[in-house]
């Protein structure tokens, strides 16, 4: 049970991380907290105590007493000690040794350092996904509605951020949930594969652990197996004095990808806010400001936050990458800094990009009004394709057709670009070379109609929203 600190105000005269106080929810800054890791680090402890009292290296009384305190965490007094021995795994075994005099002529019997340290990182990274995996629930459900909502909702597309043909914003909105759907297939895999590093001791080859267990009936394994089990969480088969580090990347690589996904979408959404498109935006609201010096701005703080965010979580996996690749034989700590900030900063960073992301997706406006502009300012140039292939199959040459139909569009777009009505229908209807083919009505209806040449956009983005759906329900039943 993860137990939160009881005040969350930071000290501001002196630095404090934004993590404890800016970014993130109070749940995952508990579960990365020095509290709850020295929490962890006692339940490691007892849990290994547990199996060796089943091998009779342990006495009721001294297990009793390790019962009794294993949630009376003194991080002040391991200060003290950690101060002297220069090693914080060391200072806690001495505190805890002191609050039970008895059970503490046990601790740690047999282990190395890691054998605490990396089962408990293996745990909190194993409660982290569960926390991410919720919020990427919640923002997956969530998208799947508006994808729904907005299904049938014409628009113009956009390619290499110049007007392309139409398609629907649900469709749009459904590539940024087929997105999401495999960051959560992702996290659920890697969640399946989190390993502790078990009970191995120096090297991992569980030697320390064989020696005291001689005579007992239990061996290495079966010890380990036991800890393991009442600990809930699963040994990697083959550790050096750690558990393989290509874990921590690929965690860092699924934390990654959710960043990716919400940059993308967010990224997105700022330009459609922005005044030159101006058919979405993220909400604002009652008494917000935008910038100090200009009262009318509306900056889409969220979605800026996002990709602000999404930068910093992307450099994890380098650096994790790293800390696999230099790993030398069985151990070097050239790890062991950065995996302090690395691990809860990824997770908390990639969390407080789903509360927003979550917040984006909620509020997000349509301005039919712009997005109707830009169809009619725009549209008609995608509609040029339909035309020629309908003058075509009645038996046009294609490719003068097409030549008349450019030699039309640069001449529309030169007025539009002077500010004035989309010429394109009536040039075309015009055109005596189509209208030997096409009526100048059906060439005008053809231009005028967008909604004509969406193709199956709205069913496939009803088809995603029903897949993400499913997605959702089943890590929720397997999860259960």
């Amino acid at each position: 049970m993860i137990e939160p600190p009881q005040s969350t105000a930071p000290d501001h005269e002196r630095y404090a991380s934004v993590w404890t106080w800016r970014y993130g929810s109070p749940a995952m800054r508990a579960l990365w907290s020095e509290a709850n890791k020295r929490r962890l680090m006692r339940q490691v402890w007892l849990a290994l105590a547990e199996a060796q009292a089943a091998a009779g290296l342990v006495t009721v009384e001294q297990l009793a007493e390790l019962r009794a305190t294993a949630r009376s965490i003194d991080i002040a007094r391991a200060a003290e000690h950690e101060a002297v021995t220069r090693h914080d795994v060391m200072a806690e075994i001495h505190t805890w040794a002191e609050q039970a005099p008895k059970g503490g002529a046990i601790l740690h019997l047999g282990a190395t350092s890691a054998d605490i340290t990396d089962n408990v990182d293996a745990l909190r990274i194993r409660d982290g996904l569960r926390l991410i995996h919720t919020g990427l629930c919640d923002a997956i459900a969530l998208l799947a509605d508006r994808v729904d909502a907005l299904a049938d909702h014409v628009t113009l597309g956009w390619t290499h951020l110049q007007p392309a043909a139409p398609t629907t914003i649900g469709y749009r909105l459904a590539g940024a949930l087929q997105d999401l759907v495999t960051d959560l297939g992702q996290v659920d895999a890697s969640a399946r594969s989190v390993r502790g590093k078990g009970f191995k001791g120096a090297v991992g080859t569980s030697a320390s652990y064989a020696a005291l267990l001689d005579g007992t009936g239990m061996d290495a394994a079966g010890l380990e197996a036991d800890a393991m089990a009442r600990l809930g969480l699963r040994a990697s088969p083959v550790a050096t004095q750690v558990y393989p580090r290509k874990q921590d990347w690929l965690v860092l690589n699924a934390l990654a990808g959710i960043a990716a996904s919400a940059s993308t979408f967010s990224l997105n959404v700022r330009l459609m806010q922005s005044p030159p498109f101006g058919e979405w935006s993220e909400g604002f609201a009652d008494g917000q400001v935008g910038s100090t010096a200009m009262p009318w701005k509306r900056n889409p703080i969220n979605a800026e936050n996002i990709g602000s965010l999404a930068r910093l979580v992307a450099t994890f996996p380098s650096i994790a990458w790293q800390n696999e690749s230099l790993s030398m034989l069985e151990r070097t700590l050239d790890d062991s800094a950065n995996r302090r900030v690395i691990l809860p900063e990824a997770f908390l960073a990639t969390d407080e990009i789903l509360q927003r992301l979550h917040r984006l997706i909620g509020a997000l406006a349509v301005e039919p009004g712009a997005v109707s502009a830009a169809l009619l300012r725009f549209g008609p140039f995608a509609a040029a394709e339909s035309v020629l292939i309908a003058a075509a199959g009645r038996g046009g040459h294609r490719q003068a057709l097409h030549e008349v139909i450019r030699r039309h569009s640069l001449a529309a777009w030169r007025a539009v670009e002077a500010g004035l009505a989309n010429p394109l229908a009536d040039l075309l209807a015009d055109e005596p070379l189509l209208s030997a083919h096409l009526a100048p009505a059906a060439i005008r209806a053809l231009v005028a109609a967008p909604e004509r040449h969406i193709g199956d956009a709205p069913a496939r983005a009803r088809a995603m929203a029903a897949t993400a759906r499913a997605a959702v329900q089943s890590t929720e039943s397997s999860a259960t």
